[in-house]
């Protein structure tokens, strides 16, 4: 049912690494500025969003995602729910640790704890664009294209510029809007 490659929930370890540290700390105000701004910049704002939201306050909590997130990385999925589900036990109101485990599930084929990690994070962190979009992904591939198109769509509203949601917005708007005349 999932694609053949699984879909960018999340930023990888190695991308994380090398985004440069947030000039601005304020989840709000990134928010505001990557809805505001234009390609570019937004990049920049996704990253230090990003690095924001990978902070779980706990080095043993940083280290078990770090961990999920490369052993998902060698498709190692087992080994990366194992230390996912440990970061979420440990850490259980770390939103980003739910979103890393619903990739893991999602690239296991187990949809139905996917969705419920997906909706556990957006219950803890409701901006989550790459969460909305990873629940958008799954709705379409079960053939629920009008709510996958809701997701995309509140997805885009909060990073107009992410290239995948754009995509998948462009790819269902004539589906679920109708062809102009």
């Amino acid at each position: 049912m999932p694609p053949e490659e699984l879909p960018q929930f999340a930023p990888d370890a190695a991308e994380l690494e090398a985004a440069p540290e947030a000039d601005l700390t304020d989840e709000a105000e990134l928010l505001d500025q990557l809805a505001h701004a234009d390609a570019a910049s937004a990049k920049r704002y996704e990253k230090q969003l990003q690095r924001l939201w990978n902070r779980s306050g706990s080095p043993s909590a940083d280290l078990l995602l770090k961990r999920g997130r490369e052993a998902l990385e060698v498709k190692d999925v087992k080994t990366a729910i194992e230390h996912l589900t440990a970061l979420t036990d440990h850490a259980p109101d770390f939103a980003e640790g739910w979103h890393a485990r619903a990739s893991a599930y999602f690239a296991a084929d187990l949809l139905g704890p996917a969705i419920a990690d997906l909706e556990h994070t957006l219950a803890l962190n409701p901006n989550n664009y790459g969460a909305i979009f990873g629940l958008g992904v799954i709705l379409e591939g079960f053939g629920d294209k009008k709510r996958a198109y809701e997701a995309y769509l509140r997805a885009q509203s909060i990073h107009p510029h992410h290239e995948d949601i754009s995509a998948a917005v462009e790819r269902l708007r004539s589906q679920i809007e109708g062809k102009a005349l």
